[in-house]
């Protein structure tokens, strides 16, 4: 199934995304946002072929709100497509190569099947809950070494976190090593995931931004919570969730605590 699910995203990138990409019209949204051709070609795209994988109905990032919601209300439990039809449209619109297209498959209210694909690096990053994380066929992670907090690379999108004392403790008193802010959220979970970052912090990620980059890095033996509690799949605050992560057990318990501390 997982076979079938990448085989179908490439040929939606190859057919949809790429032929766009450094040449396709575009738009700001509502909430600021930008929206491309593509996004809603791509989107259109995943609806009419991933219920051939499974015979479920998809929610897009580009919908409307109120029916996301009718769908995730109706289909979360029994099952439902979750799709981010391209994450990282700003970049794609300003030819910057690090978007992707991501897609998972929820059951019980909780992603089983994962896939985010960078058309432009060729890396596909995948995982099915229970059975491993893995990157074209290379289980993750890739690397795994240990460091103390100052040496860390931190996956930090400043913008996002709701408490100002934090942003600002993040820019003058930050713990870790180096910062990166790529405007790509489920590239930053598959960073994560094969160890090209080593702690991540963001302040409400949309459903679609999470649920199959959380399930790799998961699978790829993260830790993960978020600002409020340590139970990441929990809560209400399904459509925007916060996230504290980082993928060995010490690092996390160090990187959360001084983040609970100064927020």
């Amino acid at each position: 199934m997982l076979h079938r699910l990448q085989k179908l995203i490439r040929h939606v990138a190859q057919t949809e995304v790429m032929p766009r990409f450094l040449n396709t019209p575009a738009c700001r949204k509502t909430d600021g946002s930008m929206l491309s051709e593509a996004d809603l070609a791509a989107q259109s795209a995943l609806a009419a072929t991933l219920p051939l994988v499974i015979d479920s109905p998809m929610m897009g990032e580009e919908m409307a709100a109120q029916e996301q919601i009718r769908l995730w209300n109706t289909h979360s439990e029994s099952g439902l497509w979750v799709v981010d039809p391209i994450d990282g449209t700003n970049n794609f619109i300003n030819g910057l190569p690090h978007f992707a297209i991501s897609v998972a498959y929820i059951q019980n209210g909780r992603a089983q099947l994962g896939v985010i694909y960078n058309p432009v690096s060729g890396e596909c990053f995948y995982a099915e809950r229970g059975n491993g994380a893995f990157l074209n066929g290379t289980r993750l992670p890739l690397r795994l070494m240990e460091k103390r907090l100052n040496e860390a690379i931190a996956g930090v999108e400043i913008k996002y976190l709701r408490s100002g004392k934090l942003s600002s403790r993040m820019n003058t008193l930050a713990p870790f090593g180096a910062i990166r802010s790529m405007g790509c959220s489920t590239m930053d979970w598959c960073y994560l995931a094969c160890g090209r970052y080593d702690v991540y912090v963001h302040g409400g990620q949309k459903l679609w931004d999470y649920a199959a980059g959380a399930l790799i890095f998961e699978e790829a033996g993260g830790c993960l919570g978020t600002l409020e509690n340590d139970a990441f799949w929990s809560g209400e605050h399904v459509f925007k969730r916060s996230v504290i992560a980082a993928l060995e057990p010490d690092l996390f318990d160090k990187w959360r605590s001084w983040i609970r501390q100064n927020q």
